[in-house]
């Protein structure tokens, strides 16, 4: 959640930062008034509570002069009585805003770009060069139906479009890309966990989800439970409302899970092959970390997925995403977009952010500095979607007769 005693102190300035962000003036304007409702039902409490404190003294006072105390005593009777009434309005005034501020965005950081939306991200810079063949490349799925890897018709059939079926070599690369991303992340210090597919709603409130992103989930029925749409959602909550030690950071995580979205607002988008699905398997890094060191460990993750992508021979460029691009919960974010040359473009096949305090405040995610507790920071970001890394290497490691060879790191496991 955003430090709402930043944004009510710095208004104006926050404000700015937010529209940045696609906040609209108008939720600024709610939340303008949220401010002022809560100041108001405030300074009525305080002076009830100061009017009934005076007429409590005033009691002692007539009993101790013997004097009569049956007005008094109704005074203090309905006073109390107003007091109760007001602070009931303020944590009514409280949970207003609270509400309205679980569904505004965090911050983005000064350095990152300004622009509207995909067009304005900044390449950071491209790593490998991609490959000059000497016959027209095909895209994934005319690949993976002549290898035999992916069933599109039989996925449909069990479940619905935008779900697929791996088969023979197809779920073997799964498996292999899975095994080889937990292994390169455990190398650069991240233990691994096996996290529950499932999670209940304060979990996704804690990581941003909800309430703001409701459509883009699957809800288990008559249950307080969702489908984790990403790791990140477990892995960051093992530490929901908990207080670390500072010898504890940074905490360096990793799992494997498959993951769940709708695809809400996505429709003609990608409906092709697998590079947007409802089910898809992904390797997530998450960092909790002191405020001082977060922004090296991003560097680090951001690093280590371009490091898998280069050692997987896959041609790709680092991205620095514009303040209207940027993700609900992220500060910062640099996307690792890979090299298709079956659609002759790059596609992201990770995000790395870094969501500062965000996250930490709406999980209650504290350690010790000293006497002090104080908010973490944390991290996420891919290495790497699997699927995509599928679509990948068929595109990239295609040969004219249609075959496709495996990248030497990955041989190991096939």
């Amino acid at each position: 959640m955003i430090d709402l005693k930043y944004l009510q102190n710095h208004f104006e300035e926050a404000s700015e930062r937010l529209l940045k962000k696609g906040v609209t003036r108008e939720i600024l304007e709610h939340l303008k008034e949220r401010f002022e409702k809560l100041k108001a039902t405030m300074r009525h409490y305080e002076e009830a509570r100061a009017e009934q404190n005076r007429l409590s003294k005033l009691f002692g006072q007539y009993k101790r002069e013997g004097k009569d105390t049956t007005e008094l005593q109704e005074q203090v009777g309905r006073m109390k009585r107003e007091v109760a009434s007001h602070q009931e309005e303020v944590r009514k005034a409280e949970e207003a805003l609270a509400a309205l501020a679980l569904g505004i965005p965090n911050l983005p950081d000064a350095s990152v770009p300004e622009g509207a939306g995909e067009e304005e991200n900044v390449e950071i810079r491209r790593v490998l060069e991609p490959r000059r063949f000497d016959f027209q490349p095909k895209e994934h799925w005319e690949l993976a139906e002549q290898n035999g890897w992916i069933d599109f018709e039989r996925g449909v059939k069990l479940a619905k479009s935008r779900f697929a079926l791996l088969k023979g070599e197809g779920a073997r690369l799964q498996m292999a890309l899975i095994n080889y991303f937990l292994e390169k992340n455990i190398s650069k210090g991240f233990e691994e966990y096996a996290v529950p597919f499932m999670v209940n709603s304060r979990m996704l409130e804690g990581t941003g989800q909800l309430p703001k992103f409701e459509d883009d989930l699957f809800k288990v029925c008559d249950e307080d439970l969702y489908l984790i749409p990403t790791a990140e959602v477990p892995l960051t909550n093992i530490f929901h409302d908990e207080i670390l030690s500072a010898e504890e950071l940074p905490v360096l995580m990793t799992a494997y899970s498959p993951c769940f979205r709708r695809e809400a607002g996505s429709a003609g988008r990608d409906t092709r092959g697998i590079i947007r699905q409802h089910q898809f398997a992904k390797v997530e890094m998450v960092a909790i970390t002191r405020p001082e060191e977060s922004e090296e460990i991003f560097e680090m993750m951001v690093q280590n997925a371009s490091e898998i992508l280069t050692e997987l021979g896959l041609p790709h460029r680092l991205v620095e995403l514009c303040t209207g691009d940027l993700g609900f919960s992220a500060a910062r974010t640099v996307d690792l977009e890979v090299w298709l040359p079956g659609q002759g473009k790059y596609r992201e096949i990770s995000s790395v952010s870094n969501t500062r305090d965000f996250q930490a405040r709406r999980a209650k995610i504290r350690f010790k500095d000293g006497k002090k507790n104080r908010l973490v920071h944390t991290l996420n970001g891919s290495a790497l979607a699997v699927g995509r890394t599928i679509v990948a290497i068929m595109e990239n490691y295609q040969k004219e007769d249609g075959s496709i060879e495996i990248p030497k790191v990955l041989q190991k496991y096939m």
